[in-house]
Formats: C-alpha cells, structure tokens, sequence
C-alpha cells in the first residue's frame, strides 16, 4: 500500500484524532495531532501570563514564539506531546486549555509557525494528520481528506466523558458552551477557518463505533490504491 498522506479536518469533540491514531496503528503510519500543537501553545501563554482574562496579548505571543519549541515522542502504545522538553500530553486537554485555544490559533503568526513544522512532518507521507486547516491549508495535495462530523449532543457527551475519566470535573452544560463557542470561532476566524474542502469524504460518525469509522476510512484507503 502506497504511503499517501491523510488529512482528517472537523469539528471538536467528533473523534477526529481518535480515528486517526486508529488508522495509524492499523496503517503503521506516523500520526500527528495538530491540535494538540496549538493547545501546547496555549498552556505556555496560560503558564507565562500570556492571555488576560480570557484575552490573548497577541504581541507578546508573537514575540515569544521562538521560545515555543515542540516534538513528539512515541512512547511504548502512545504518542506523547513535549512542549520545551516537558511531557505535557495530559496538561493541555485541561478545561483551560481548551477555553482559550481557539483564540490561540487565531493568531496570524501562531498558524504560520505551525503550519510550517506540520507540512515539514509530511514530507515522505506515510502520515496522518488530523486538525481544522490539514485538507485546506496543510495539506491541500493530499491524497485523501476525510471531514468528520457528528450531531451537537453527541459531541457533548463524548467530551464530558473524556474529561471524567480523566478526573476532570465539568458539567454537560459547560462542556456544550465551549464547544459551541469553540465552534463559532474556528469557523469564523480570518486565517485558515474550519470548512469542508470540496474534495473531502464526508464521514458522520454519531452511530457509528470506533471499528466501523476505521473500516470505512479503510476502505477509501483501498479503493484508492486500486484505482491509481
């Protein structure tokens, strides 16, 4: 099978990274979490007093981006996030994480930095990313791009759960606020907004299980080495 590059853009809280740690076992190919990138990015604006109540000191950031380093490591079953050489793949799903990065990645410069060190990842394919601008910005060559989407209550309920095994205390009502939230402005934002390419597969995963999702995927995957 042919190391293409897959690009899994969508809304948050639908599976998308889940599903592409999924295909990348099953492939064995190199899964990059873009959006743990920028969360990383966040919790070092959250620790360095970056953003002010809720509001992100944009010069500031700008100027200390040289300062934001970040690789991935694979650590026996999981890929593991070091921001400055530390460990931090479990600080950033934190609730205040997750309030801010949105306005985060907003930033002109934070996008581009980002940006750059993702396509330089994707270099010899074999990989896949999953994030909001990967079919669009990314990788717009890429081989295929899947746009995941689920109902809103769905959404919910899986990232409420997410933060309870984690022991991370939320309620349904606050969850939902920030995933709407989030979801205004990621599709609203000026630079690289979340939209659906016309060349991406559609894969509405709100009845579908953790197998079936990656069956489907694998499929495409199939059908599209057949075809070349």
């Amino acid at each position: 099978m042919k190391k293409i590059t897959i690009a899994i853009d969508g809304y948050s809280a639908c599976g998308k990274s889940t599903l592409a740690k999924d295909l990348a076992e099953r492939l064995n190919f190199v899964f990059v979490d873009s959006g743990a990138m920028y969360r990383a990015v966040s919790l070092y604006c959250l620790r360095n007093n970056l953003i002010v109540d809720g509001n992100p000191k944009i010069e500031q950031i700008i100027a200390d981006l040289p300062n934001i380093q970040m690789h991935f490591e694979k650590q026996a079953d999981k890929t593991s996030l070091f921001l400055n050489d530390e460990d931090v793949s479990e600080e950033i799903r934190s609730n205040a994480v997750a309030e801010v990065v949105s306005k985060i990645a907003a930033i002109g410069p934070v996008r581009e930095k980002l940006v750059l060190e993702q396509q330089k990842m994707g270099d010899n394919g074999g990989i896949i990313m999953d994030g909001r601008d990967i079919g669009s910005v990314v990788f717009p060559y890429a081989e295929l791009k899947i746009f995941v989407t689920a109902n809103e209550e769905v959404r919910v309920q899986r990232r409420y759960d997410e933060l309870k095994r984690k022991g991370i205390q939320s309620t349904l009502d606050e969850v939902r606020k920030n995933l709407q939230e989030r979801d205004y402005i990621d599709t609203h934002r000026e630079i690289s907004p979340l939209i659906q390419v016309d060349d991406a597969i559609i894969l509405d995963n709100s009845n579908l299980t953790r197998e079936e999702q990656v069956d489907f995927v694998l499929k495409l995957i199939r059908e599209l080495n057949i075809n070349r």
